[in-house]
């Protein structure tokens, strides 16, 4: 079923004005490079299976997609985000690491009961 994404650009049909090279447009849910999940929408692709995509025709590189084999290596450009948000925000509804009470309310019990030895020690003085 192909390598499971689309693509756009090429010499013929820049996709993006003076760009003429190639783009992922859209992965197909449930192949191959939905189920891989490196691959993005977005994503330019420099070269497959070692061959530069650049000066390519449209039709030319969708034929050296098509012609790639079952052992595909790909060089991609991730494409450019814009930041929405805090820093380290990955939009998808999951933050990066721990929770901030995670460490914090841990980390004040702990106080909290050195204060209380430390005021129960000097009591006995």
């Amino acid at each position: 079923s192909g390598l499971g994404f689309n693509i756009v650009g090429g010499t013929d049909q820049q996709y993006i004005s003076n760009d003429s090279s190639i783009y992922v447009s859209r992965i197909k849910k449930d192949g191959a490079a939905y189920l891989d999940g490196r691959l993005q929408e977005g994503d330019k692709i420099l070269a497959v299976n070692g061959r530069d995509l650049k000066d390519l025709r449209h039709k030319d590189a969708v034929e050296l997609f098509r012609s790639a084999g079952y052992d595909v290596s790909l060089k991609i450009q991730r494409r450019l985000q814009p930041q929405n948000g805090p820093v380290g925000h990955r939009g998808d509804g999951e933050s990066g690491g721990l929770p901030l009470a995670a460490i914090l309310v841990p980390g004040l019990a702990l106080a909290a009961a050195a204060v209380w030895i430390l005021l129960r020690y000097r009591q006995r003085m």
